[in-house]
């Protein structure tokens, strides 16, 4: 996987992230939470990186909220990566490009903020002093509860069924589209809900639609949809698709 992936943008790099534990011979990250005071949406932390030392900055947010990061840094091989909850290593933003990130939140969870050097600069152990800015702002998005939208037991989810779809992985093995299982949990009955994708190599792909429209996801490539009978297709740069039946997030 990690040859196949090598090939593509910086956006889909694998950064072996293991918080707390040594990542190869000499990478090491320790994590942090990021708290906001009562009253305010965003913190500034004052940080420094050194060689393979990186630091995870975690942010508790749900869906529908607006998270944006932005880091001044002395050293211009300074970068940070976004990261939804529970990917291990492939990032919803990459930021080698030294761009802040505004982006609409897809599901609830521990939002990851990866801060590190280059590969080249920590080789070279270089340093970085920097100075993250994070903020969260928005109304989150509440799941149904139970009482009004019966869950799968043991888990979020509402419901569940098979989709259509070309996944995140297969489509730079070349393979043609198949039949997924996908879940959703319903955040209204208007068709706003968050519909997770599980995948192979515990890739997970998640979209938020807001009255039947997606409008958000955890992939760093725009949300793109048509629409067919009752189908949502979602599309994601050209080859990643998932066609989402409208019973799926209107329920009934």
């Amino acid at each position: 996987m990690h040859k196949i992936l090598a090939t593509i943008a910086a956006a889909f790099m694998f950064i072996q992230l293991v918080a707390g534990n040594a990542l190869g011979a000499d990478t090491w990250v320790r994590s942090e939470r990021v708290l906001f005071a009562k009253g305010t949406t965003s913190a500034v932390i004052k940080g420094r990186v050194k060689g393979y030392a990186d630091v995870d900055y975690l942010v508790r947010a749900g869906a529908g909220q607006t998270i944006t990061v932005s880091l001044k840094r002395s050293n211009l091989s300074n970068y940070f990566n976004v990261l939804p909850p529970g990917s291990k290593d492939v990032a919803m933003y990459a930021g080698q490009t030294g761009e802040d990130f505004t982006g609409m939140l897809p599901t609830d969870g521990d939002y990851r903020i990866h801060v590190y050097l280059v590969r080249a600069a920590a080789r070279r152990n270089e340093s970085s002093n920097y100075t993250l800015t994070v903020s969260v702002t928005g109304k989150a998005l509440a799941p149904l509860p139970s009482s009004k939208d019966a869950v799968i037991p043991g888990t979020p989810f509402h419901a569940a069924t098979k989709i259509t779809c070309v996944p995140y992985i297969e489509k730079f093995r070349g393979k043609k589209q198949q039949e997924c299982e996908a879940f959703v949990i319903r955040r209204g009955f208007d068709g706003t809900a968050t519909v997770e994708i599980p995948q192979k190599d515990s890739v997970l792909r998640r979209i938020l639609f807001v009255k039947g429209k997606p409008v958000a996801s955890d992939s760093p490539y725009p949300v793109t949809f048509t629409r067919r009978d009752d189908l949502t297709i979602v599309i994601f740069d050209t080859d990643e698709r998932y066609e989402i039946p409208d019973a799926l997030i209107f329920g009934g």
